[in-house]
């Protein structure tokens, strides 16, 4: 039999297990007889009722909201008794779960990162829980072990929420959030010694951190919680903060913060050459899917944030990189398809760099000197290098038709990676060098065929 792709193959075994599943629900698991109506437990019902400007609406389980109480605590083991109770008695649910289980039993690796001779690059043996990172001198370097989130905790609650690599590769910065908090805290790693800092940073949510040198990085918070509160309580006022290393956090210097808008999100970021730190603005709960954008230039010590784009609208902002003091963006306004564009600070003008395409353009960076842009056509990934300026270089030839991703890199990178994978093509890491514009295989795994996997 011709190998055929995994997701194909996960495609089969799950439609298999959902006819399974739906024919033995009208038999009981061993026996073939009816199995009638389930004993879930009872779920009582409050009189709560809310007033929205004159609208009501009933509540009647928000008591199931309180996750300190030990009634909703039974009620959920009551409900897990049931639940299992059926699902151990399906003569098949072990079949499924050995097969699934064989079929993504490969290993999986991300695309390097480089800084300097070195490089970093996530892997996965197979079956692990979380993707460990590994740190190698060279393309032919041995990898050494750098960071393994699957030790943050002995029960696997703990995962990594956050990784970033410094500049000059010195320090990585990675978070831990436990027990399925959304909550992370940050930690620095010193990647020689592999030793953790004393650094240790508190009530992060919804972002990580931005290297600014090797000094030190920006990060955004949310204010201390009520103690024994720290998962309920409403997070509102979003503020950014620079974090010097070796200093406590209470010494971290605020960045930004907005007193009159509780519910928006501030990130801030760093070009490559460290010049700008660009502010991100969004909002939730408003209907607005876009951004507002704001820099101010670190090599002037400004203070203050000017804006690129002012006002949070439906429009989407990212800034891919400065080049000579103006920013090179990406953006859907007035383009919904997605185009890159050139802003000017001192003249406040906008030149377009890539226009729209009938196509999406599903991302855009720059690498070694040049513009890496990937559009969706036809269900698959086309790849175009580019000039700074927007002129048409080349079209990364790509192994066939699939998903590619990646491109990314540094001013003076010589080439880049990128991923590339289909029904019929295993996960493949590719390095594309710039000068000769020809790929090569970097990394890739064998999948064992369909015939090897459903024989063992």
């Amino acid at each position: 039999m011709k190998k055929i792709g995994l997701a194909f193959l996960m495609l089969v075994s799950l439609v298999w297990a959902a006819k399974t599943t739906s024919t033995a629900l009208l038999v009981r698991s061993q026996g073939g007889n009816a199995i009638g109506r389930l004993p879930y437990p009872e779920t009582k019902k409050v009189d709560v009722i809310d007033d929205y400007f004159g609208t009501k609406a009933p509540d009647p389980y928000r008591w199931l909201e309180n996750n300190d109480s030990l009634e909703v605590a039974n009620w959920v083991e009551a409900e897990n008794k049931v639940t299992f109770a059926y699902l151990d008695k399906l003569p098949y649910r072990n079949q499924v779960k050995d097969r699934l289980t064989r079929l993504l039993d490969y290993p999986k690796y991300g695309a390097p990162t480089r800084r300097g001779e070195y490089f970093v690059f996530a892997k996965n043996d197979g079956l692990q829980n979380q993707n460990v990172y590994y740190i190698q001198k060279g393309l032919n370097g041995a990898p050494e072990l750098l960071l393994d989130p699957n030790k943050f905790s002995a029960d696997g609650t703990s995962r990594l929420g956050a990784f970033s690599w410094s500049p000059k590769g010195k320090y990585a910065l990675y978070g831990i959030s436990q027990g399925g908090s959304d909550w992370n805290d940050i930690y620095v790693l010193d990647v020689a010694t592999r030793n953790p800092l004393t650094d240790h940073l508190k009530w992060i949510k919804n972002g990580g951190g931005s290297w600014r040198g090797e000094e030190g990085f920006y990060y955004s918070r949310y204010p201390t919680p009520e103690k024994g509160k720290e998962l309920v309580t409403k997070n509102e006022f979003q503020a950014v903060y620079y974090h010097k290393l070796g200093a406590p956090q209470s010494e971290d210097e605020l960045v930004y913060e907005d007193k009159q808008h509780p519910q928006r999100f501030h990130r801030v970021g760093v070009t490559e050459d460290e010049r700008f730190a660009i502010l991100y603005i969004s909002e939730r709960g408003t209907g607005k899917k876009g951004n507002a954008v704001f820099f101010r230039d670190l090599s002037k010590s400004e203070k203050t944030f000017t804006p690129i784009v002012a006002a949070i609208g439906d429009d989407s902002y990212n800034v891919l990189d400065d080049i000579s003091g103006k920013f090179l963006i990406e953006t859907n306004h007035e383009a919904p398809n997605g185009e890159v564009v050139l802003f000017d600070p001192q003249a406040k003008t906008w030149k377009t760099i890539l226009p729209e395409r009938p196509e999406p353009l599903e991302n855009a960076g720059t690498a070694g000197g040049k513009l890496f842009a990937s559009y969706l056509k036809d269900v698959t990934t086309r790849s175009y290098v580019y000039t700074l300026g927007g002129r048409l270089e080349n079209e990364i030839t790509l192994p066939g038709l699939g998903t590619a991703a990646g491109f990314g890199g540094r001013k003076d990178d010589e080439f880049v990676f990128y991923s590339f994978t289909s029904f019929n093509y295993p996960p493949t890491i590719y390095k594309y060098d710039i000068g000769t514009r020809k790929s090569s295989v970097f990394r890739t795994v064998r999948i064992p065929s369909f015939d090897e996997r459903i024989t063992k």
